[in-house]
């Protein structure tokens, strides 16, 4: 029976007959529909009047679909004594520094500890795998006495800075870089080429699939932040201002749900403009030529 359903080819791979791949792709399908779920849910929830809202049971479809909650929503951020534009340009803003900031970070250390095999290089991957273990809540002590002490409370460089030195970002490239052959920054050397050009002319396009992982990653952690150590209402992020608008009760559920679709956009967006790099970095990550 199993050779009627598995087959070898040449190379040593088992290759699966019609039925597993019928079976595989019918698996699969269904886990793609499960996972959509929440988004649809989301979406609809975004769309429903406040008498669909509170139907019970409830309704996972919308029936009657309205804009109201957005006008609601857009009603409420006019209101506000801090300008909406203000909010947005403060998230775009560390999103984008806290961003570019962790890559360029982490590409030049990423480089230094696969590329220079120092005293001490193997402990410190160590340590930075270790980091990898404690959560946001664990370290929130730590960063505030250190912001406070540096004097960056209430302001941006309390949630940019913090940025630059995660430890995800360091732990990826290294890995992908180790892939890179020897002989390309050899030659590149031989020509000229310094260590800093080296890494951004040839090392960080082969590992690209990585670093636009990562940057998906930041964007999403970064875009969706309700920074505890920013108090001016001028220098709060969006997440601020949509908490504090549907945070009204009840009354205001269908604004909530029309914040957090608006939320989700961008970094869904940015997801499925990279997803390609996303899904090759999954499966050639840890391995290694």
């Amino acid at each position: 029976p199993m050779r009627r359903r598995l087959h070898y080819s040449k190379a040593g791979h088992a290759n699966r007959s019609l039925g597993g791949n019928l079976c595989m792709g019918l698996f699969l399908a269904l886990m793609a529909v499960f996972m959509l779920f929440p988004l649809i849910y989301t979406v609809c929830n975004a769309f429903k009047p406040l008498s669909e809202l509170f139907l019970f049971p409830p309704r996972f479809f919308v029936r009657n679909p309205t804009l109201q909650n957005f006008i609601d929503l857009g009603n409420l951020a006019a209101s506000s004594w801090v300008p909406f534009s203000r909010y947005l340009f403060n998230t775009v803003f560390i999103t984008a520094a806290g961003t570019a900031g962790h890559i360029v970070v982490s590409a030049h250390a990423a480089y230094a500890l696969a590329n220079n095999k120092f005293a001490g290089s193997r402990f410190i991957f160590k340590l930075i795998v270790l980091s990898l273990m404690f959560s946001a809540a664990v370290t929130a002590v730590p960063s505030y006495l250190i912001l406070t002490r540096f004097g960056w409370i209430d302001s941006y460089l309390a949630v940019i800075v913090p940025a630059f030195s995660g430890s995800l970002g360091l732990y990826l490239l290294k890995q992908f870089m180790e892939g890179v052959h020897p002989s390309l920054l050899e030659s590149a050397r031989m020509d000229g080429a310094g260590e800093v050009r080296v890494l951004w002319q040839i090392v960080m396009p082969i590992v690209r699939p990585a670093w636009l992982t990562l940057m998906i990653l930041m964007v999403q952690n970064l875009w969706n932040t309700n920074s505890t150590y920013i108090f001016s209402e001028q220098l709060k992020p969006l997440t601020s201002a949509l908490n504090q608008i549907v945070a009204g009760g009840i009354a205001r559920a269908g604004t909530a749900g029309a914040a957090s679709l608006i939320m989700m956009i961008v970094p869904i967006g940015v997801f499925v403009i990279t997803q390609s790099n996303v899904i090759e970095t999954m499966g050639t990550s840890g391995m290694k030529d």
